[in-house]
């Protein structure tokens, strides 16, 4: 089955191949046969009915610095492709939001992946909210007081921003910090978001657990340990990945999760678990995979295009 597939990404042109799971996507996209096209999300346009995308045709090979072969742009009617990736990076602003809005209208005969009026509804710190059985103590709150009375009911928390990625504003205040107030008015005084905080949860310190569900269904897991000295486990501030298996725990979350997830056309999703906790449900542009293959030896690409090919068939 060959098909037409449009990615809506940040610039390709800048990706590690190493290690970004959307150029793995278009690697198997193309050893496939599906012809594929890319543009930014500023090259995304709702003109007089139509969602058009400025895209370029696409190639790519594993040669950094020359992985991306694009040709002349063209104007792309989105209703008239197979397939949408929505696969641009966070932050999940009111820019994010508006191209879920727009990839919306095309829905009826396009496969946007994932879903985008689920992403635009499941913010990834707010989807755990459904399954509070699941997760550790967590509130969202932007009052200090309520903020205070959660630190206090708990002595160790984690302080966030409710809409952050990749780590960036993520601070741990233990019993005796008295940085909690500095902190509340730093955040309150560039956004009028509320924040998320969750109860410390100690097992940290042996790694944050990334599973990847393919439509509802666990491939796999890699565990992302803290740099010495660091709290947060993402690679992007030092984090090392290392191979994991899943525990009957880990099956445990993604079994009561994982229907959700299928009905809600979330093909790609990546889950963090930290002990026997799940903090977070990433639907916006999870990643992974190219770490979740080198360490198990399967091609968690092909389990996700086979997915989308079967859904394209059964349309």
């Amino acid at each position: 089955m060959a098909l037409r597939v449009a990615f809506q990404m940040d610039p390709i042109e800048g990706v590690n191949i190493n290690a970004d799971s959307t150029f793995r996507l278009a690697e198997e996209a193309q050893a496939r046969g599906h012809e594929m096209f890319v543009y930014t999300p500023d090259r995304l346009t709702f003109d007089e009915g139509k969602v058009v995308a400025h895209a370029r045709p696409l190639r790519v090979r594993r040669v950094q610095g020359d992985h991306a072969q694009l040709g002349d742009e063209v104007a792309l009617d989105l209703a008239g492709v197979d397939v949408v990736w929505l696969r641009q990076d966070p932050p999940f602003d009111m820019a994010y939001i508006t191209t879920t809005h727009l990839l919306d209208l095309i829905r009826e005969t396009t496969l946007v992946v994932n879903d985008p009026f689920w992403v635009r509804n499941h913010p990834e710190k707010l989807l755990v909210l459904q399954f509070p059985q699941l997760t550790p103590p967590t509130m969202i709150a932007r009052n200090l007081t309520d903020i205070r009375a959660f630190k206090h009911r708990y002595g160790d928390i984690i302080l966030k921003p409710l809409y952050g990625n990749g780590g960036a504003g993520v601070f741990r205040l233990d019993a005796g910090d008295r940085n909690l107030a500095s902190l509340h008015e730093m955040f309150t005084g560039f956004s009028r978001e509320p924040m998320i905080v969750q109860k410390f949860l100690p097992a940290v310190t042996r790694g944050d657990k990334r599973v990847i569900l393919v439509n509802g269904e666990p491939v796999g897991a890699i565990n992302r340990v803290p740099a010495e000295g660091e709290t947060r486990s993402n690679m992007h501030v030092g984090g090392r990945a290392e191979k994991v298996e899943l525990t009957e725990r880990d099956r445990e979350i993604c079994s009561i999760i994982g229907p959700v997830l299928r009905e809600r056309g979330q093909i790609f999703v990546g889950i963090d678990v930290i002990g026997d906790w799940l903090t977070e449900i990433n639907l916006t542009s999870p990643t992974g995979i190219q770490e979740l293959e080198r360490f198990d030896g399967i091609n968690v690409a092909e389990k996700i295009w086979q997915a989308i090919e079967d859904k394209r068939s059964a349309s």
